[in-house]
């Protein structure tokens, strides 16, 4: 029934970011595609070393109540986020794990406009974790890491968002943002004995279309 609700609840909030899709478009505002890289990140407790996971993010945008100034952009973007671990046993064996976690984030962000040039991006986000992936370089089964799977972390996710974006003709942009996680990504007593409070925090290099 959780997984259920969670599901509606994720259903509404494209259906929202949808209506107000068509509303930009309605009010000739700027509406289109993005895209781009992902630099994302976290803590793991037993870890002896991290590394951040590059992954990619795409997804539309819509624009309303634009003025010169001023606009409120909603999103709707599939996003991978997660890190790499690297464990050094006793012997200085090397064991490799990386941890793949996939979203559907829904930003909600003012647009505060520098002219023509460039616009600051500033808002929040909540997301709906889609899948979650352990890949080991070893086939130990005492590896804890084996037994991290989607049930072990928490369905939603949520946080800030800031950066910039600069216009560069002809409908297109090219920007920077910083997602940064507020809640806890473990659900269950082994994965916060594994990831403690960690939380996702993501780098993002994107392209806009008009």
């Amino acid at each position: 029934m959780k997984k259920i609700r969670n599901l509606s609840l994720l259903v509404s909030a494209v259906a929202i970011s949808m209506i107000t899709f068509n509303h930009a478009q309605a009010q000739n505002a700027r509406a289109g595609i993005k895209g781009g890289l992902n630099l994302s990140n976290l803590y793991v407790n037993e870890a002896d070393d991290d590394k951040a996971r590059i992954g990619w993010h795409a997804g539309f945008y819509g624009q309303l109540f634009s003025s010169e100034a001023f606009a409120i952009q909603p999103e709707v973007n599939f996003s991978t986020k997660g890190t790499g671990v690297t464990r050094i046993d006793n012997n200085s064996a090397r064991y490799e794990s990386n941890f793949n976690l996939n979203y559907i984030d829904i930003p909600v962000l003012m647009v505060f406009k520098l002219g023509e040039v460039a616009e600051i991006h500033a808002g929040a986000y909540w997301a709906y974790l889609l899948s979650a992936e352990i890949r080991n370089n070893d086939r130990n089964p005492d590896n804890e890491f084996t037994t991290q799977d989607r049930d072990n972390f928490d369905d939603w996710d949520y946080g800030l968002v800031g950066g910039i974006g600069f216009n560069l003709g002809e409908g297109a942009q090219l920007g920077v943002r910083y997602n940064y996680g507020l809640n806890e990504i473990a659900d269950s007593r082994g994965a916060r004995r594994v990831f403690g409070n960690s939380k996702n925090q993501v780098a993002q290099l994107y392209l806009a279309f008009n």
